[in-house]
């Protein structure tokens, strides 16, 4: 490494090149696990570094995170366990309770009430629940929603075939949501919608679960998500470049899993240029709120290394493009961001062309976080969704968006 290259190192990571700095690179190797390395991510992280003291920038986290409403909402919250025993963490935000003259009336007549419609929200990779915040704050008293922390992720407890060995398959998350769904919703109908691995495991779920998808489930949202195919995602990067990282990064994540405590440290060392990477590949435009650009650093940093590495190699394996022949005839949306690099829209137009009904919404400068980038878009989008599903009255009124269809 040339001198320059490393003052250029330690301008970006603010570690030394040295022995003594070893467990600080660790944590930039690490950042590969939330996407790879973008150089032009750690250039204007660089530049940043030299007009902006660190001190500053603490303060400006620590400024956003008390000030940010982000991830505050909470409904009542349930736990139920997995088939290999682990704890699944979800909360419940019903509708609006019935007038007691109404409830009367029922009761009178011995009229039974039927199940409502219940929303179930499933997130993404290194995310939680809390990423649907903007849509679960629309839709509070209007529908039943149900918001549930995958696996090893958010406040659900680690994945505990995971621990005694067993690889984590996008399979096993079908499962998982189907064991909430048994919990926090047993009867009545249903809509699914998922974000990136959320979407791949509402997939896994059909896969598995067709009577469930041909009794109960009146709608599906898939959002910045994808059948299969992911080993040829570049993200962003040259071809050569991505395939090098693609043969040594299963290995080095699986490494750095097993050094968890010390890659913990280098991450927390690198936070800038963590914070880079995660906007580079999170979202595509230059005006967004920086309070929602920490709340997404939050909940990646929140991820730990070791699930990072666990969840990782699942997505090469991913293919589930068979299982989407189960949404077909029910409403579909499908809505991905035009410039996102970790699941391009490519894979969310092949999805639309396997269903043909399904509603295909692309939406120009956003990235892989729609829902946090351009949350009025998908939020008009998933309330025209259950409009069509009958969910909602089409003149329904959802966080400011008209439903009425055109």
């Amino acid at each position: 490494m040339s001198e320059s290259s490393a003052e250029a190192v330690e301008a970006v990571t603010g570690a030394t090149v040295s022995a003594t700095g070893n467990w600080r690179m660790a944590g930039l190797v690490a950042g590969a696990a939330i996407g790879v390395v973008a150089a032009g991510a750690a250039a204007g992280v660089a530049i940043e570094r030299m007009t902006v003291g660190r001190s500053v920038r603490r303060k400006a986290r620590l400024a956003l995170d008390s000030s940010g409403p982000y991830g505050s909402l909470h409904g009542t919250p349930g736990k139920t366990r997995a088939d290999d025993g682990t704890e699944l963490y979800y909360e419940v935000d019903d509708i609006e309770p019935e007038s007691g003259a109404a409830s009367r009336r029922r009761r009178l007549f011995g009229r039974r009430t039927p199940a409502p419609v219940t929303v179930v929200f499933s997130h993404g990779y290194c995310l939680n629940q809390d990423s649907w915040h903007f849509q679960r704050a629309a839709l509070r008293g209007v529908v039943r929603t149900v918001h549930w922390d995958q696996r090893s992720h958010g406040r659900s407890g680690r994945g505990l075939a995971q621990a005694d060995g067993v690889p984590l398959s996008i399979d096993q998350l079908g499962r998982d949501l189907k064991a909430v769904i048994d919990a926090a919703a047993p009867e009545g109908p249903l809509v699914l919608v998922g974000h990136s691995m959320g979407g791949m495991t509402i997939m896994a779920l059909a896969d598995q679960f067709p009577e469930l998808i041909l009794d109960r489930v009146v709608g599906v949202a898939l959002v910045g998500t994808s059948s299969g195919r992911l080993g040829e995602v570049n993200f962003g990067l040259p071809l050569a470049g991505v395939n090098a990282v693609r043969r040594i990064l299963p290995g080095v994540l699986k490494a750095l899993g097993q050094q968890a405590e010390l890659v913990e440290k280098g991450r927390r060392a690198t936070a800038d240029l963590f914070a880079g990477i995660i906007k580079r590949y999170s979202f595509a435009g230059r005006d967004i709120d920086p309070a929602v650009v920490r709340f997404a650093e939050r909940m990646i940093e929140g991820t730990p290394i070791d699930v990072v590495a666990e969840f990782y190699p699942a997505f090469a394996d991913h293919d589930k493009t068979g299982a989407l022949e189960r949404f077909a005839g029910l409403p579909v949306l499908v809505l991905a961001g035009v410039q996102d690099l970790v699941t391009p829209s490519e894979h969310s137009e092949a999805i639309a062309g396997l269903l043909p009904e399904a509603e295909l919404v692309l939406v120009p400068d956003a990235g892989h976080l729609v829902m946090l980038e351009h949350p009025e878009v998908v939020t008009d989008r998933l309330a025209d969704l259950l409009a069509r599903t009958g969910t909602v009255p089409s003149t329904t009124t959802v966080g400011g968006c008209d439903t009425a269809l055109s």
